[in-house]
């Protein structure tokens, strides 16, 4: 008999997990996984096991031959591996309520994958995930790393840019989302909508929307604008959008793309939250800790319904999805993070992109869409230009590298605010900044 799959999920002690774990459930007649190694770092032992058994209750209750293994050894995990799914948080959420509170004091969106919040998580994630990468080139150099872990676009460019490592997709659920609200709003099944997608992450639109293959793309506008509008995420405060503005774009914007073009509304919003409920990583944390006590019950043996509630619906379906259009070389449309290799003419052929793609055992294929309109272009190359210098910034650890990345961020308003925000994150993520700490005491 054929050896079956093994899959390693670094950061398997996430909230996350039980999505997962349940796509490849529902998979395995396409995708017969055989083992999967949920892996986590000493802080998250006791999250990786509430979590773990669950799966291994999941897996019982499906009476499928897959082992689940939970362990904190990385480099055991990735022997021979098929598949590497990344979803961790360097830091924990502790690090991600820094980086949404710090930027508020000075009057900026303080956010997880956007403006200095954003520029924060990458300067901490990156050197891990180049970690990851040169275990994986040792010990499973054939294995696909699918990248879940925010901010994805960044974390794919760095990949692309400062590892050999070539089997590297990097996926977002905002598409599927966006997606999905569509067929909402229509009111029929998604597999009869269609979205051209194009652009980064975080920072993908909408170039046209096919209902049954005829174009919508004048209805959805209108739709969007609706104040009761399916289009948004638990994680983003979804003040609607003004229809002309809509209609004068041509295109439809992302739920982030609100922190670029309604700053000051998302400002206020982030504030008051920040002064009442608490900011997003504090919600969050409470969800989380409701969740694990859920998780923690024997009787639990399918993914509980609150998940959903956690912002990343569709993940897994995304996730899973695109595991088994590569393993069965499906030639399916996905939009996915990955190199561009000119299919956006207006990004530099070796920068990661987020668009359509062809999925094929030898990785993605993007969908060439040449120009992007021109009243979107000048935003996404601003914030391509920030990907790369804070990737750069996270690679050499180097201060005025990212004092640059910093301040041409589009949400940044000056290079003194930025150096304010910058010396003031610096030291509140010094623990897990060692690129820029270890070289100055040397």
């Amino acid at each position: 008999m054929a050896k079956g799959l093994k899959v390693v999920t670094i950061g398997g002690g996430s909230s996350y997990t039980p999505e997962l774990v349940e796509g490849f459930i529902k998979r395995y007649d396409e995708f017969p996984i055989s083992e999967l190694w949920l892996v986590d770092i000493e802080a998250g032992k006791e999250k990786l096991e509430i979590v773990g058994n669950l799966a291994k209750r999941m897996v019982k209750k499906a009476g499928l031959p897959i082992e689940v293994h939970l362990t904190l050894d990385r480099r055991k995990a990735l022997v021979d591996a098929d598949f590497v799914t990344t979803q961790f948080r360097v830091g924990l959420l502790e690090a991600r309520m820094k980086d949404e509170r710090i930027p508020l004091k000075y009057d900026v969106i303080g956010q997880e994958t956007n403006g200095p919040g954003g520029l924060f998580k990458g300067l901490r994630t990156i050197p891990v995930i180049l970690d990851i990468v040169k275990d994986i080139e040792e010990l499973c150099p054939n294995a696909w790393l699918v990248n879940f872990t925010n901010p994805a676009g960044m974390v794919t460019e760095a990949v692309l840019r400062y590892s050999n490592h070539r089997k590297v997709v990097g996926l977002c659920n905002v598409p599927i989302g966006i997606r999905m609200g569509i067929a909402k709003g229509l009111d029929v099944d998604a597999s009869r909508v269609e979205v051209s997608f194009a652009g980064l992450n975080h920072m993908v639109f909408g170039l046209n929307v096919f209902l049954d293959g005829k174009s919508i793309m004048d209805q959805v506008i209108e739709d969007m604008a609706d104040p009761n509008s399916s289009m948004s995420m638990n994680n983003i405060q979804a003040i609607p959008w003004d229809v002309d503005f809509l209609k004068g774009l041509g295109v439809i914007p992302c739920p982030y793309h609100r922190y670029y073009y309604k700053t000051s509304d998302m400002l206020a919003e982030e504030k008051k939250a920040a002064a009442n409920e608490g900011t997003r990583a504090e919600v969050v944390r409470a969800l989380e800790n409701d969740l694990f006590e859920l998780y923690k019950d024997p009787d639990l043996d399918i993914k509980p319904p609150q998940l959903e509630k956690r912002g990343g619906a569709y993940y897994s379906d995304a996730a899973c999805n695109l595991i088994a259009s590569i393993y069965n070389d499906k030639h399916d449309i996905q939009p996915v993070n990955t190199i561009n290799n000119g299919a956006i003419s207006d990004i530099p052929n070796d920068s990661a992109v987020e668009l359509n793609c062809v999925i094929t055992k030898d990785g993605p294929k993007p969908i060439a869409v040449g120009e992007m309109p021109v009243a979107v272009k000048g935003l996404i190359s601003q914030i391509k230009s920030f990907e790369r210098v804070a990737a750069e910034a996270a690679v050499t650890g180097d201060y005025n590298t990212a004092l640059v990345a910093m301040t041409i961020n589009p949400l940044v308003p000056s290079d003194a605010i930025a150096k304010s925000i910058l010396d003031e994150m610096l030291e509140a993520h010094k623990e897990y900044l060692p690129q820029f700490f270890n070289k100055v005491e040397a």
